[in-house]
Order: C-alpha cells, then structure tokens, then sequence
C-alpha cells in the first residue's frame, strides 16, 4: 500500500510554498500517514483543500483550547478489557487494531492506549458471558487493517455466540484504497449467519468517486455512513448536501452526522452546533428524509448518542 508519511514528500508532492510550509508541524506527536490516492485528489498550491485539512498537521492543532482532553469520550471509563469497551445496552465496541489506512487530524481515539497484536481470547470469552449482548462493533483503528485470515477468525469466534445477532464493521478503508474490498473478504461476510451492516465513514464528496462505489457496491450488507462535521471541510448546505445526495444516489444511506469529539489537537475543527442545526434545516427542506443523517454528539458517561 502507497501512503506518503513523510511531510517534506507532502510538501513537495503539493507545490507548497516555504510561507505555507511553515503553517505545517514538522514533527507531529501524530504521525502523518496519507495514501496516495487521497493525496492525489488535493489541490496544489494550497493548504485550503479539504482533504488536505483532514489530514495534514497544521500549527493549529499545537494549540491548547480549555475543555479538549485526550479521553474525549470516555473510552477509557469504558473499557472492560484494552479492546473491549461497553458504553451502551446491547451493544459492545471491538477495538481490533491500532492500525488505521490514515491519521485523520481530529481522530478523538489518537491518544489510544492500543494494546498489542491480541488473540482476542479474553474478549471472546467475556462476550460469551454477557448475554445481553446483540451486537458487536469492530473498530479500531481500522478493522480492515487486519488481514483476511485474522477477521475470518474472529468473526468465526463470534459467529458461535448464540446471542450475538448482528456485526457491524466501523471504517475509512475504502477511501484510501478500495481494493482492499476483495473477494476473499466478501466470502467472509456471506458465511456468516451474523447480519453484517458497513459503515463508512467519509466527509467531502471528493473523497468518494466511482472505484470507491464499485467496491461498496459488491458489498452483500446494508451500507451506512457517518460524517463528522468539520470547519472549513464541510460546514457548508452545499457541501453537505452534495455528499449525501452522492451517498444515497449509491444506495449508502446517511446515518450520522457528528459534532467533533473534543480530542485535543482539534479546537480548529470546532463547529458551532447553531450552525449545525442550520445545516441539518438545510438538509431537511431539499432532501428525502432517508437521505438526512442525525445530528448528534457523544458525551462521555451517556448511555446513547445525543441528538442536537
């Protein structure tokens, strides 16, 4: 896999102006990790580009902001093992990897204590027990990180659990490379009685074009996206609604639309919810309901999702 980490590359690679170099970090404590294919899709000359901010260390993210912390979201009150966090009823969350196919600058699990290479044994065993269980969610990082054979193991673990009826897979993979969607991880998810359902993760239309719709579309699950809402990426009707209009003209339904999870390193990316409210309105009176996700916030210690 071709993914540019270094940013003298980057800066090369994008035309970038010594003025605009000077705007980057040069050593991130968060790597840069970009593939090429993302890379390829940013204007140059410029540190405007959407993708470019997703992705790329600007000075701003060094900069302390009052209410930003590192366990934005409670994950580590959550944990019932190192990969194994319980937050809501019916439903357990599977970090699988701390492995991901990029390093999005406002990834709320960047300060993750992510355990090593793990046989998932005790996790396995500890979901066997909570028969409350429905569902499992398989995160990371990025599930699709992990090879073929090491999900076809752990979802044939999980496909014994008699309670656990659906497995849903959490992920960015498919932007950065969607022949990572191969066939031998489509015949994984046809045998499995467990329902799957994909969710993608993606932000900007530009992110998305026909190679990444071939791949989703091959798919045999329901296929779902969620969106964190970010300035100066997609805090704008227009954009918004060309990318949820995309997503359903795909058959990708549009599931959630965040508020950043304050992780440090983020402030930047803060968007006011009236401002959300007003984009979410927007939605509302050009689109089908089915095509309008849920504005929502996750608030450490909650039992669900919060709607706006």
């Amino acid at each position: 896999m071709h993914a540019i980490t270094s940013l003298e590359v980057l800066c090369t690679f994008l035309n970038l102006d010594l003025v605009q170099r000077q705007r980057l970090v040069s050593l991130p404590s968060f790597p840069l990790l970009l593939p090429m294919r993302l890379a390829q899709k940013i204007q140059k000359g410029t540190l405007e580009d959407p993708i470019l901010k997703q992705f790329v260390p600007l000075q701003e993210e060094t900069l302390q902001s009052v209410g930003y912390s590192l366990n934005p979201v409670g994950d580590q009150e959550a944990k019932q093992t190192k990969c194994l966090l319980k937050k809501y009823q019916q439903r357990a969350l599977l970090i699988t990897t701390g492995a991901c196919a990029m390093n999005c600058r406002f990834c709320f699990r960047r300060s993750f204590d992510y355990p090593g290479r793990s046989d998932f044994a005790k996790e396995i065993a500890l979901i066997q027990t909570d028969t409350s269980l429905r569902e499992i969610i398989l995160s990371g990082g990025d599930p699709l990180s992990l090879s073929n054979k090491a999900l076809n193991r752990l979802i044939s673990q999980l496909d014994q659990i008699p309670h656990l009826k659906r497995l849903r897979f959490h992920t960015r993979f498919p932007l950065g490379y969607p022949e990572r969607l191969d066939q031998e991880f489509l015949d994984i998810l046809t045998h499995t009685r467990l329902q799957v359902w994909f969710v993608l993760h993606s932000n900007h239309p530009k992110e998305l074009d026909n190679e990444v719709f071939s791949a989703l579309q091959r798919l045999p699950c329901p296929k779902l996206c969620q969106t964190v809402l970010l300035k100066g990426v997609n805090d704008h009707p227009d954009i918004l609604k060309e990318l949820c209009e995309t997503l359903v003209d795909h058959g990708i339904l549009p599931y959630y639309l965040h508020q950043l999870d304050k992780v440090e390193g983020a402030h930047h990316f803060e968007v006011e919810e009236s401002l959300g409210k007003s984009l979410i309105e927007h939605l509302n009176q050009n689109l089908s309901g089915y095509a309008v996700p849920r504005y929502v916030k996750e608030i450490a210690g909650a039992g669900h999702k919060i709607t706006i």
